[in-house]
Parts: C-alpha cells; structure tokens; sequence
C-alpha cells in the first residue's frame, strides 16, 4: 500500500499575516516613541523620498543654554539677561527658557511686565516701567528702528558661525545687546541621517535660526539642503513644491507648528 500524503492549503494565512505584520510595525513603532495612524502611514513612508527636518529639539538634544551674552555700550550685563528673562518667562519657546535659567543662576531679579505680545517667526516683547522691551531675531529689532553696531554684528556673525543661536535685546529704540545660546547636536541625529541617505532619501532642514548656525549643523551632519529664518507657513509652503514636482514628503518635528500637511 502506497502512503498518501494530503496537503492542504489555506489562503487564511495570508489574512492573518497581513494585520499582525502591521500590529508588529506600529507596536515596534511606539517602542520608539513614534506614533503611527493608521496602516496606510506604513505604506507610504515606504515610498518617502525626502524628509523635512526642524533643527531644534529634532536634530539638537533641544536643551539650549547660555553660552555668551554681550552688552551693549551703556548697558550693564546684568540688566541685559533680567529684562530678557523678564519677558522670556512669558514665552514656550525652548529658547526662552535658557535665558530665564541664565539669569537665575547668575541670581538676577526679573521685573514686573505688561502687554506681552509674540511675534510668530520674529521675537516677543512686553513694557518693563513703561519702556518697550523687545527681544528676538535681528529685524524684529530692526524693524522697530534699533540700531545694532558693527562690532557686536560681527560678534554675532563669528558666534552663529560656530552653530550657537544668537536673539538680540533692545528697550525702546535702544539696543541692550546680544545672548548666544547653545544647543547641542543629538548624538544620533548623524547616524540616522546617515541611515536615511543610504534608504536614497533627501534630507531637507527648516528651520527659524539664522543661516550661519543653520548652516553649520547641517555641515556637521551631511544634510542635504537647508532653509533658515522660515515660518511655519514657509515650511508648509516648501513641503507644497517638493509635491508638486512628484516627490513623497515627510515632516519629523517635535512641535505643532512641525505638523505639516
């Protein structure tokens, strides 16, 4: 008697493979600390090929600090970190929150304010004993007619160089001087960089900081193109061209105003 072999087949594995390899994929996923939405998400980052960046707590550790702070002629240090810290205190930028620590360990008292206002892309201010304080990016004072000397430019010019960030101080329309802050570059940001590169993806940073520092973070980590001094618009608008001309974009963030469509 010859043995007989019966093998059966079932396509119900295939439906049962389907579901759990993506239970797999978002559950490693949110290992990580990344959330993912939904199976389709899986698909198409597949297809990514070119990501988007912000700079500051995405590719930097995002604990910036203090590392320089210079007075302007007539202008004590001291006043120039309490006022800023004054009205940074009032701000969420991550930015803000390294003054506001600078000026407590140096044991510096922060004045009252009133009539905080930020500016999107440009700075915040509020009254300090009826006088305009405005602190931020260099036209956000100049705009308001501050002027800033050539020698404290330069300054700025050789600290941004060397990848710190650089907000200037002004009361009323005269300037207070300039805070260089420094926020460390993660230690895994140019090995996933890396990574991504070798997937054939383009690496794109946007970011709000000034050209020179921008610049030479992404120097540092072989990034591919860079866009400084945008706004959240400009971001979306970027994000806009690149899918215009067919590519497949991706947006890593780790704000709101990074949550582009």
């Amino acid at each position: 008697i010859r043995p007989l072999v019966l093998i059966i087949a079932c396509p119900c594995a295939l439906g049962l493979a389907t579901p759990m390899s993506i239970m797999v994929g978002v559950g490693k996923g949110a290992q990580s600390g990344i959330l993912i939405k939904n199976a389709e998400a899986i698909e198409r980052a597949e297809k990514v090929t070119h990501l988007i960046t912000d700079k500051t707590g995405t590719l930097t550790e995002g604990k910036p600090s203090v590392v320089d702070a210079q007075a302007a002629d007539g202008v004590e240090i001291g006043d120039l970190l309490s006022l800023a810290a004054a009205v940074e205190a009032q701000s969420e930028h991550p930015l803000a929150r390294a003054v506001v620590d600078k000026a407590k360990d140096e044991g510096l008292e922060l004045p009252e304010i009133t009539d905080f206002e930020s500016t999107t892309g440009g700075g915040v201010q509020a009254r300090v004993e009826g006088k305009m304080i405005r602190i931020g990016k260099r036209g956000f004072l100049e705009a308001e007619n501050i002027n800033i000397p050539d020698a404290l430019s330069q300054e700025a010019e050789r600290l941004q160089g060397e990848a710190k960030t650089v907000i200037w101080a002004g009361r009323d329309d005269q300037l207070l001087g300039l805070i260089a802050i420094a926020d460390p570059i993660k230690k895994t940001s140019k090995e996933a960089i890396e990574s991504l590169h070798a997937m054939g993806i383009s690496v794109v940073m946007c970011t709000g900081d000034n050209p020179r520092t921008a610049k030479a973070v992404a120097k540092e980590l072989g990034i591919d193109e860079v866009h400084a001094e945008v706004s959240p618009e400009d971001k979306q608008r970027i994000v806009n061209e690149l899918k215009d001309k067919g590519y497949r974009v991706a947006m890593a963030g780790d704000g709101i105003n990074d949550a582009q469509g």
